[in-house]
């Protein structure tokens, strides 16, 4: 769902730069195959945010085949480390393999398992925590966060719009339940700063503070 008239979406579009050969196709792949990526307008909010706050570790909770990791991986540059998660192989072998096209394969740790379990193994402060796991568990993900990003760190969590679902009176179904619940946990909580960005299906960002 757009939250925007289509033609100054579409505008929108028509105003990003060209992404890499490898980009371009994971594109195309998840257009054909209806998988889900942040897009590239997104893509390039998560990799601005990486760069305003220098951004060296960041852990990414539903890596898919990769998209956002790239972007991530591209924003902590040479020496940094991005973690990406997945509970499926097959998505984790595909990811490795756009990861070595795009140059950036030394810059990624590839886990597969359950995401929030992974997290919660690792003992560092991060600087990003990006949450694109079931929304069924996006409130389980709040209540991790806050242990695992460092003090002016970001916490960003993609569909918190949820197609507009979120806005609906007495909603039946679980998933947008969570994300209203997640959503209002944000609201409320004194360990972030949160804006919600209507881009695409609506982006969290959440500051440590």
């Amino acid at each position: 769902m757009n939250f925007i008239d289509e033609k100054v979406d579409a505008y929108l579009y028509e105003m990003l730069p060209a992404r890499s050969p490898v980009l371009e196709e994971m594109e195309r792949q998840a257009k054909q195959r209806k998988i889900p990526i942040v897009g590239p307008a997104v893509a390039r909010v998560l990799f601005q945010y990486a760069k305003l706050i220098d951004a060296k570790t960041v852990f990414e909770m539903g890596s898919a085949i990769g998209y956002s990791t790239i972007w991530w991986a591209m924003a902590v540059g040479e020496g940094g480390r991005v973690f990406y998660s997945d509970g499926d192989e097959k998505n984790a072998r595909e990811a490795e393999g756009y990861f070595r096209q795009a140059g950036v394969l030394d810059r990624i740790e590839i886990q597969v398992g359950d995401a929030l379990e992974l997290l919660a193994k690792r003992r560092e402060q991060l600087d990003i925590l990006f949450n694109d796991v079931d929304k069924r568990d996006y409130p389980r993900v709040f209540d991790m966060a806050a242990a695992h990003v460092r003090r002016g760190g970001l916490f960003i969590t993609d569909n918190v719009l949820w197609s507009g679902r979120v806005a609906e009176q007495d909603p039946k179904e679980e998933s947008t339940r969570a994300i209203l619940n997640f959503n209002q946990k944000l609201k409320e909580s004194k360990d972030w700063f949160t804006t919600i960005l209507p881009l695409r299906d609506g982006v969290a960002v959440a500051t440590r503070l």
